[in-house]
């Protein structure tokens, strides 16, 4: 067994890990980072195929109105300018997304202004209570027309369950506004790393050692007498062996092709809101790329299909239900008999967070952690 060496060991070389650990080193701690994956960069990782920059567990398009978050990542990549303006196809017509006057005429015809605010107010007020559920948010902010065509099958499709059965939370991020703006983020900041995020997340962890294809449940005692302190990313009901029960998550699977054309659809990511087209999106990474896209051969495309989680598959995102919530609970109860242990990113907080969300629960992780000990070695100087 080797002799502990490390201030830190963290689980997880995704953008949580990659950015508690830059800070560590960065306040001259010795930090080992771990991942049982053969790239950094969690599920942004992002890889060459066909000199093109493919998102390997689907697309990741930065945003933000967090201009620390900005100012930081700025530190390790510069962004592209790339501008989200995804499509929805259903039964043979597309719609764009966001909900904009695009959407409403694509929708309604040519309507102006005005009257897709009426329509859409007609149509909210068939909700007549708070909420209770995504079906009712949804109907009570975009009216019926926009739920049945292109909210529904996609939402019941990405989340294994019926509308009536999620929770409205889910359905308050995604913007609606009645203008002719297509950018889906409503950011100050947004875009995608010029040579991609696994570049990107390399650089963060340039001060760390990173040992990579490495499972920390298969060594679990060996790295916890590595360092004082673990630093764990994974799943917070994985780490004490589901020993209250198992919180629900969703898994994906990607089926990429390469593909002999300069272009497969209109627009980087395309959702499919029929219920009965099995993948929920399909992305076309090149356009992830404005400023080369047109000069590259060929395209890559990427089918995504999401599934209920289950043993020897990846967790990807929380369900968030009433019972995972209750659930939810219990184990950071049981979190605080671990004092040695942070838990921290999307699975270990069992949250449904966006990329800029996770790092700032990081830096602000970090400086949590990192400063009482800086107080107490400037006191001990004095």
């Amino acid at each position: 067994m080797e002799a502990a060496r490390f201030d830190y060991v963290i689980v997880g070389a995704g953008l949580y890990g990659a950015t508690f650990a830059e800070r560590a080193v960065a306040a001259g701690k010795k930090v080992l980072v771990i991942d049982r994956r053969d790239k950094p960069g969690g599920n942004a990782c992002t890889e060459s195929v066909s000199g093109i920059h493919v998102h390997r567990y689907g697309p990741h398009v930065f945003h933000t109105n967090d201009k620390e978050v900005y100012d930081y990542l700025s530190g390790f990549c510069t962004l592209n300018s790339f501008v989200h303006t995804p499509k929805a196809f259903y039964r043979g017509n597309t719609y764009s997304l966001p909900f904009t006057m695009h959407t409403f005429r694509e929708m309604w015809g040519d309507v102006s202004e005005s009257e897709a605010r009426e329509i859409i107010r007609r149509q909210c007020a068939e909700i007549k209570h708070e909420p209770r559920n995504l079906e009712e948010q949804a109907i009570a902010t975009v009216g019926r027309d926009l739920y049945e065509t292109l909210i529904r099958g996609y939402t019941q499709k990405q989340w294994g369950r019926e509308c009536s059965a999620l929770p409205p939370s889910i359905i308050k991020r995604i913007p609606i506004r009645f203008t002719f703006d297509s950018s889906y983020y409503n950011a100050r900041y947004q875009g995608i790393p010029t040579d991609g995020y696994t570049k990107m997340v390399e650089r963060m962890l340039a001060g760390a050692e990173v040992r990579l294809g490495e499972d920390y449940f298969a060594k679990r005692d060996t790295y916890d007498s590595l360092a004082g302190k673990i630093i764990f990313t994974g799943s917070i009901d994985a780490y004490f062996g589901y020993s209250l029960g198992r919180l629900a998550y969703r898994t994906l699977t990607f089926e990429q092709e390469i593909l002999d054309i300069d272009r497969y659809q209109t627009s980087a990511v395309v959702n499919y809101t029929d219920a009965d087209v099995p993948w929920t999106r399909i992305t076309e990474h090149k356009w992830f790329q404005p400023e080369t896209a047109d000069t590259i051969r060929g395209t890559v495309i990427t089918r995504e299909y999401s599934a209920e989680w289950e043993d020897g598959r990846e967790p990807f995102y929380p369900v968030g239900d009433e019972a995972s919530e209750n659930l939810l609970k219990k184990y950071i109860e049981l979190a605080k008999s671990r004092p040695n242990v942070l838990f921290g990113g999307r699975l270990g907080r069992y949250r449904y967070l966006d990329m800029d969300a996770v790092v700032r629960m990081a830096l602000d992780d970090a400086k949590a952690e990192l400063r009482p000990e800086k107080a107490g070695r400037q006191r001990e100087s004095g």
